[in-house]
């Protein structure tokens, strides 16, 4: 990859690794639904003046309104809201590790659901040792079901949303939608299906205060800087650079994310969860396949 590509990689990963921050800082004051309502309704709003200033707005005949709102469900209804009510529970550390498992997922469901690529010898490797990563990061706990056990199955199932997410997002090029198209109509959909789910279920008008300075911040960081503009580079590291480079950022969004939350927030990783971490990381330097490729051209 170029210069350039890295540098958009590495300020994903930053974006990316961020909105577990941003959501953490928001979550103090604001109930999961609510805040996951503001990122993607904000975002639909930047993106949308974007559509409008480029001369297609996206409120125009032939949109493909059904597979928007599948799309957003699957890549913002639910992991957002899984991983921001996890985030209630766990540190955002280690919401962001267990997010780092998609691939690991991604792999499952292209094998069994999909059916599109089978899984080899290497990637069966791999994902066996992601999934005894998976194992030591949760620890004993899991089996008499602590406190903080469901934060981090909620954080899995969101990992695995964004798996099926994967699958599904590849027909919009069969369907000839241009990348910031599908980015605006994907968090378009989520905030129409999500407003009266969240405004059941949250009731944001019995907030007893208004929500501070600091998390209408952490909204507009979460929003504009870890959807819209993450979404934009997404997209274009896609177009360039292709899938399987993409794939890099998820070593890297960890990173970002423990980093903010030791250096801000405070939180603190049990060695048991930098181990899981480790197994994750190695499961997916397998799956990306680049040290096997470098090893045998070392031979």
């Amino acid at each position: 990859m170029s210069t350039h590509v890295w540098i958009w990689l590495l300020s994903l990963s930053v974006l990316w690794g961020g909105s577990f921050f941003f959501a953490k800082v928001a979550l103090a004051e604001l109930q999961p639904l609510t805040v996951v309502f503001c990122r993607v309704a904000l975002a639909a709003l930047a993106l949308n003046v974007v559509l409008v200033m480029a001369g297609r707005p996206l409120f125009r005949r032939g949109t493909p309104w059904r597979s928007f709102a599948a799309m957003g469900t699957l890549n913002n209804l639910l992991p957002f809201g899984l991983i921001f009510w996890g985030q209630t529970q766990i540190a955002s550390g280690l919401a962001s590790i267990l997010n780092a498992t998609t691939p690991l997922f991604s792999l499952l469901v292209g094998h069994f659901i999909a059916r599109e690529e089978r899984i080899g010898g290497l990637k069966f490797g791999a994902l066996l040792l992601g999934l005894g990563g998976v194992a030591v990061l949760m620890g004993p706990r899991a089996i008499i079901a602590a406190p903080d056990i469901a934060g981090q199955l909620a954080c899995l199932g969101a990992a695995l949303s964004y798996a099926f997410a994967g699958v599904f997002g590849r027909r919009f090029s069969r369907l000839g939608v241009a990348p910031l198209d599908a980015a605006a109509g994907q968090v378009t959909a989520s905030a129409m299906l999500i407003l009266p789910i969240m405004l059941t279920v949250d009731r944001p008008w019995e907030l007893t205060a208004l929500p501070s300075f600091s998390t209408w911040s952490a909204l507009l960081g979460l929003a504009l800087l870890s959807t819209a503009l993450a979404y934009v580079l997404y997209f274009r590291i896609l177009a360039v650079a292709g899938p399987t480079n993409l794939l890099l950022v998820t070593f890297l969004i960890p990173v970002t994310a423990i980093g903010l939350g030791a250096l801000v927030l405070g939180e603190r990783l049990q060695p048991q969860q930098f181990a899981g971490m480790l197994l994750i990381g190695l499961a997916l330097v397998l799956l990306d396949g680049r040290l096997p490729r470098f090893l045998r051209l070392a031979k």
